[in-house]
């Protein structure tokens, strides 16, 4: 059913008898994580390297959370060669507006 996310690996990290919380840690990784990776292209325009790496790094544990775990890796694809890394933030883009879309079916779901 999900591509991407890992609702064991969520039910792992969050446990499952607290919804409330389980909800806004996902809200919180939906409403900042996950956002910040998508708008990371200006970083690129200006070749903002040491942002970039920032930004990536922090996500990680997000992602491993969610079970995210093939985006993950592509996190630390692009921390490895930041500078020809471009290729791999547009596959980030796109993976993470599947994983937003599951992770809102994940949401309605419990």
């Amino acid at each position: 059913m999900y591509q991407l996310i890992s609702p064991q690996t969520i039910f792992q990290y969050f446990g499952d008898d607290d919804k409330e919380m389980l909800e806004e840690m996902i809200q919180i990784i939906l409403d900042t994580n996950l956002q910040e990776l998508k708008h990371m292209e200006p970083l690129y325009d200006t070749s903002d390297w040491a942002t970039i790496k920032k930004k990536c790094h922090k996500a990680k544990p997000s992602l491993s959370y969610i079970g995210a775990i093939q985006t993950r890796k592509l996190l630390e694809t692009i921390e490895g060669d930041l500078e020809n890394s471009f290729g791999h933030y547009q596959e980030l883009t796109r993976e993470i507006g599947i994983i937003e879309n599951e992770l809102r079916s994940f949401l309605a779901s419990i």
